[in-house]
């Protein structure tokens, strides 16, 4: 504890702290850790590269019913009504602060303000057996990951079909399966491109990248549906009420 307390009055923020105690103990690992922040966010999914999401038909079916469901109200974005999870890549996609936290070993876990989001990657650990992911499917899916030199790689299954891609209703089935890679760019900069793999909705395996600013001066807030959340006015494209 007190090795703790040392770092924190060295001015390292509370997951900064942890991981340097526990790189010193443990032997060192690429530091991802710290509060992230979006400087910009957008409702409709960007795909790298430009245009549209490759829909197949099915697909393509499954968007238009989500967007007129969510304009009729016969379809309920339950994250934003009951602050269920988002899922991948939509959580992602937050304009609200993160953190992410490099302890214990073997595991790394990023803490989202926004519906009070847990996701803990297990690392250097195989994936779950299918029939665990079949029949333990989660919002945010189950998490495996790896270091490639600086780059965390993530690859997550097991997803329930209860959330959307994006904002705007775009869709996933059951056999989504996703790959991130995860990197500092620059000294206060994290990178996140993800890849998008759904062979009955997507003809083609697609990505997604986003940025985020490290801001260890920011401290995560509660978050509680329907109440007044934290000020995103700093936030591009955030809508403005």
């Amino acid at each position: 504890m007190e090795s703790i307390r040392m770092l924190l009055r060295a001015g390292l923020g509370g997951a900064a702290a942890l991981t340097a105690l526990v790189g010193a103990t443990y032997g060192e690992s690429p530091d991802i850790s710290g509060t992230y922040w979006a400087t910009e966010y957008q409702a409709k999914i960007a795909v790298l590269g430009g245009g549209d999401l490759p829909l197949t038909a099915a697909g393509k079916e499954a968007y238009e019913k989500n967007v007129a469901g969510l304009k009729d109200g016969s379809i309920s974005d339950v994250a934003r009504r009951y602050c269920v999870p988002d899922g991948l890549p939509r959580v992602l996609a937050t304009p609200y602060p993160f953190e992410i936290f490099q302890a214990p070993p073997g595991q790394i876990t990023m803490v989202h303000e926004l519906n009070h989001q847990i996701r803990v990657i297990a690392l250097d650990q195989p994936m779950p057996s299918e029939k665990e992911l079949t029949t333990l499917p989660y919002y945010n899916g189950h998490s495996v990951g790896h270091f490639e030199g600086d780059t965390l790689v993530v690859e997550t299954a097991g997803f329930n079909e209860k959330t959307f891609v994006d904002a705007t209703g775009a869709p996933h089935t059951d056999e989504m399966r996703t790959v991130e890679r995860i990197r500092r760019i620059g000294p206060t900069q994290l990178e996140d491109v993800i890849t998008v793999h759904d062979p009955m909705y997507y003809s083609r395996d697609w990505q997604t990248r986003f940025v985020y600013q490290q801001r260890n001066d920011v401290w995560l807030e509660d978050y509680v549906c329907g109440e007044a959340h934290r000020d995103l006015s700093s936030v591009a494209g955030v809508r403005r009420r």
